[in-house]
């Protein structure tokens, strides 16, 4: 099997200096939920969009699994992740990180949540959308968020599920072109 010459490119062209402020905007979107981070620095292959690419060029490697659903498990996309970030590509029981649309991720309850003795091994899981202006509004409360903050979401029960197992449950990011959003399992979500 020969990897296509089109997965050699897309990463971080100035990798100390892009990854750095990479890294610094995925780690505001998740310790602000509701704020919304531009990113830059990638290129993958689609479907993966310019945050989603960027999340996991600063995020994975050759000891971090990532599951890619049905919606983003291409051939081209395969060899993009392998080449830039050595990450293996498994099954979603197995995953730290996976990545694809809404629809494709369900149900989110198969990812793991953690358990008690260890929460940190669950799933995050990045959502890819069209437009992160699209979806339920939501109201946002918890930790990292002054007062409340609002974002659009894709389906308030699910969302709202995950919360209620906290500690335990999954990380969410959400991802549109080039900007993303966090969405710890530790913010609590209602409809406005």
């Amino acid at each position: 099997m020969t990897m296509a010459v089109d997965a050699l490119t897309g990463g971080f062209a100035d990798a100390p200096v892009e990854s750095a402020r990479a890294f610094r905007a995925v780690m505001q979107a998740l310790a602000r939920p509701g704020r919304i981070e531009t990113v830059t620095g990638a290129a993958p292959p689609a479907p993966m969009s310019v945050a989603a690419g960027v999340l996991l060029l600063v995020l994975a490697d050759g000891t971090t699994p990532v599951h890619l659903a049905p919606s983003h498990d291409l051939p081209g996309l395969r060899d993009w992740l392998t080449f830039h970030c050595g990450c293996p590509l498994v099954a979603p029981e197995q995953a730290v990180f996976a990545v694809g649309t809404w629809p494709a991720l369900q149900p989110i309850t198969r990812f793991p949540v953690g358990t008690p003795e260890y929460p940190d091994r669950s799933t995050t899981l990045i959502v890819e959308r069209p437009d992160l202006m699209l979806g339920t509004p939501a109201l946002l409360t918890g930790p990292g968020i002054r007062g409340e903050a609002g974002l659009h979401l894709p389906d308030l029960a699910a969302l709202s599920a995950n919360h209620a197992q906290f500690p335990l449950g999954c990380d969410l990011f959400f991802t549109a072109g080039d900007r993303l959003a966090g969405l710890p399992r530790s913010t609590k979500v209602e409809a406005l």
